[in-house]
């Protein structure tokens, strides 16, 4: 018996060779505020069907790992509000203790590949954290992506985190990186992070070709595909320097770090920019969500 359950919507589509797309579960566990992240969540689903695609949200219910779920499900847990955040190491120990969990990028990525879901939309990745030279804090987001072959799309990584050091590491990690449509390494909240890429694609088909190319030669890790916000949905950057700037230094003087940084320095610029933060936040998930659906559609074609 598998120890995935795997929806009969998802199963049927993955039977019978009709493209899926897998989302992540803590957008809406974690990431956004009640009753939005239930209509973001479910909006998502929708637009992914209108566009000829299957989703496939994961998350862990009573210990069991779900690829895919009904509305139901993601109702009473986006309103748990003792609900954990897993990442892949969590994975034993909440089917250990019958745990229901939000799936964080590493997780899920893993529980879409070990069912043959080859593509993955999501707001951003984790990376390499600021100070990562004396703390040693990097997500294990980019490991996790190392060995497992499936397409990401996201926006890039949070402006909060250290992106120079990060690319350095998607690079060691051996892990293909293309712009949609740009040459610019987006940061989440901006289309621009002020990086570049080396290479980018225009069109879901050649992301399909690519990542049937990476099967072929027996790669084993992920895809990932950077694709910005608008630049009209973007924050503005001078905001978010501010803001980030002072939550840096709050969070340095309250001792805040671990695990525990991330969550705090979202909920400040949150703050900080009344509420701006979380449109953004979206509006990047939405972009990613219309994208990742087209490229599961022209990988299914091919």
């Amino acid at each position: 018996m598998s120890p995935i359950n795997v929806s009969p919507e998802v199963a049927a589509a993955l039977s019978e060779g009709r493209p899926v797309l897998a989302l992540e579960s803590t957008i809406f566990t974690h990431g956004l505020p009640s009753p939005r992240n239930v209509d973001v969540a479910l909006g998502a689903e929708a637009k992914v069907r209108e566009l000829g695609v299957t989703p496939a949200t994961i998350a862990i219910v009573d210990g069991v790992p779900h690829v895919g779920l009904v509305a139901g499900q993601i109702e009473a847990l986006a309103a748990g509000s003792t609900l954990h955040k897993a990442s892949v190491r969590d994975l034993p120990v909440v089917a250990a203790k019958s745990l229901s969990a939000g799936t964080t990028v590493a997780a899920t990525a893993f529980l879409a590949q070990r069912v043959g879901v080859q593509v993955f939309s999501t707001g951003g990745l984790g990376g390499v954290h600021r100070g990562a030279s004396g703390t040693f804090d990097e997500s294990a987001d980019l490991p996790t992506l190392a060995h497992t072959p499936i397409v990401v799309v996201s926006a890039g990584v949070k402006s909060i985190l250290d992106i120079p050091l990060t690319l350095e590491r998607l690079e060691t990690l051996g892990l293909s990186l293309v712009g949609y449509r740009t040459t610019r390494f987006p940061g989440f909240y901006l289309s621009d992070s002020g990086h570049p890429l080396e290479y980018r694609v225009d069109s879901p088909g050649e992301v399909a070709t690519m990542f049937r190319a990476a099967l072929d030669l027996g790669l084993p890790s992920a895809v990932l595909v950077a694709n910005p916000v608008p630049v009209e949905q973007q924050l503005d950057p001078d905001v978010l320097g501010a803001a980030l700037d002072a939550a840096l230094a709050e969070a340095d003087r309250s001792g805040v770090a671990g695990k525990e940084l991330t969550p705090f320095l979202l909920d400040r610029i949150q703050l900080a920019t009344g509420g701006a933060s979380v449109d953004t936040n979206v509006a990047v998930y939405e972009n990613n969500v219309r994208l990742g659906a087209e490229i599961a559609a022209a990988l299914a074609a091919q």
